[in-house]
């Protein structure tokens, strides 16, 4: 009798199991619901674009609220605020070579505005010469502010005045015009003062009738104050 080999202690002996297919489950990927998405991600690009804006503006409205409100080194400016701030009119200009154009290219610059008749009298001389000095005397900040006279007529302008205006612009502007956008204090005429325009074109300061040292003096520390705060976002040149 041929004895039954055990395989129970022998696993090489045992015999192979049989390959089984393999079970394969397709699941189904699962949908985004686009819309729950989209409004989220439209109001964050909203609130980004307003960061943007606000970080653009911010040198600009700081600058002003530490001149209007805070007042560097608690000092009182000199010159009187215009407000609301006016700003430049689109009036038709004429050089005195003749060239035309509008006041409002003069915009993108500070502007120290006298106002005369082309005859130029003392008062009218009094005024180039303190404004040829306040924009001397800012250094190298100079180049940040233009001189402008507005001739209010058509009186020819006296050669002798020509050295010293090399470079100011003169412009002669209707007179009419003119008043509707400039305002002297109580009591003065438009030609007894200096007038500010900051470089983003608005009328923003005018400064006391009848200058002389001590005046231009004063006048100088709030040009200072205003193109220090203003360093930030005006650079020279137009």
């Amino acid at each position: 009798m041929t004895p039954t080999p055990d395989t129970s202690s022998n696993p090489a002996a045992a015999p192979a199991p049989q390959d089984q297919p393999l079970g394969l489950t397709v699941h189904a990927m699962p949908v985004l619901d686009q819309s729950s998405t989209r409004e989220p991600n439209t109001v964050a690009g909203r609130w980004k674009m307003l960061a943007v804006l606000l970080v653009c503006a911010a040198p600009v409205v700081a600058s002003y609220f530490t001149y209007y409100v805070v007042r560097p080194e608690g000092r009182r400016n000199f010159g009187d605020l215009i407000d609301p701030q006016r700003p430049l009119p689109p009036l038709a200009t004429r050089a005195l070579d003749g060239r035309t154009g509008t006041l409002t290219a003069l915009k993108n610059q500070w502007l120290l505005i006298s106002v005369a008749g082309g005859a130029c009298e003392a008062r009218c001389e009094q005024n180039l010469y303190f404004q040829r000095q306040l924009r001397e005397s800012l250094g190298k900040e100079k180049e940040r502010l233009d001189r402008v006279w507005l001739v209010a007529d058509d009186a020819p302008v006296r050669d002798a005045l020509l050295p010293a205006l090399a470079s100011s612009a003169v412009l002669r502007v209707a007179p009419a015009e003119l008043a509707q956008w400039l305002e002297p204090a109580a009591g003065k005429r438009l030609e007894d003062h200096l007038y500010l325009v900051d470089p983003i074109g608005n009328l923003m300061m005018r400064f006391p009738a009848d200058m002389d040292t001590a005046a231009a003096a004063k006048a100088k520390r709030d040009l200072e104050r205003l193109l220090r705060a203003s360093s930030s976002w005006d650079k020279e040149g137009r």
